[in-house]
């Protein structure tokens, strides 16, 4: 996916989630990051403009009560005033720095 700045994503990623540089692609301005489940690639663009793209992706987290934590002394905004539910789980929708939203979800698909 495009990124504004690609230090400031890995970074991002890396602090909120654990995520470590997997391969460097700096020809490309590239980095694939991510852990054993899953893997972003991550290509800078400075112009990239979020308008349009993507409306979110979610991730599915283990430590969900954990997570919200992490996310608020990171200063990471919570949208939507907290956890939202939805079916049998519940969900806290955040930002990346490039204007990603993502859904951090308590239980894999909602539980459907």
């Amino acid at each position: 996916m495009e990124v504004k700045d690609l230090e400031q994503s890995v970074a991002f990623y890396k602090n909120l989630f654990g995520f470590e540089i997997k391969k460097e692609q700096p020809e490309e301005k590239s980095k694939i990051i991510g852990n054993a489940n899953i893997k972003l690639c991550l290509y800078e663009n400075p112009e990239m403009k979020s308008e349009g793209a993507i409306a979110h992706f979610g991730f599915h987290v283990e430590n969900f009560d954990e997570i919200i934590m992490t996310c608020k002394s990171l200063g990471v905004t919570i949208h939507y005033d907290g956890p939202v539910q939805f079916e049998k789980s519940r969900s806290v929708y955040i930002s990346d720095p490039n204007g990603y939203d993502i859904e951090l979800s308590e239980v894999f698909g909602g539980g459907l």
